[in-house]
């Protein structure tokens, strides 16, 4: 039987099998294998991001919109739909291989939320960018 999400050692369970799943993907892992330097350090990140999310502790720093639209710069501007439903298909299917309960459902629904909000912000940036660079070029 499986469990519920129940502390960070479970998060960081989840975190680092699903970002075994992403490293090895071939439509996205070159998204994050090109980008990230320190799997350790980042996957630490990534579990303090969960545990804020889903208790309440106090631990992550960091700017995932700022870090999500540099990837999609550096990318030129490849990141899409399809790769923020391929990301939300793998993280449903990690927590349901570990997990069950209520933090599992309770994480499906704010990954949906986040990974839709930072898909918008993307897209946002590239509007914004789009505009100034035509405001240049027409000077």
């Amino acid at each position: 039987m499986k469990k519920n999400i129940e502390n960070r050692d479970d998060l960081s369970l989840l975190v680092h099998t699903f970002y075994a799943k992403i490293r090895t993907n071939t439509e996205m892992g070159h998204f994050f294998n090109e980008t990230i330097t320190d799997w350790d350090a980042h996957l630490e990140k990534l579990t303090d991001f969960w545990e804020n999310n889903l208790f309440a502790v106090r631990k992550y720093s960091g700017n995932p919109i700022a870090a999500h639209v540099e990837v999609d710069e550096k990318f030129h501007h490849t990141v899409n739909p399809d790769i923020f439903g391929l990301w939300l298909n793998l993280w449903f299917e990690t927590l349901e291989e570990l997990f069950e309960g209520e933090n599992v459902e309770l994480l499906k629904r704010r990954a949906r939320k986040m990974g839709t909000f930072l898909l918008i912000s993307i897209y946002e940036n590239r509007t914004r960018n789009q505009s100034a660079f035509s405001a240049q070029t027409s000077m």
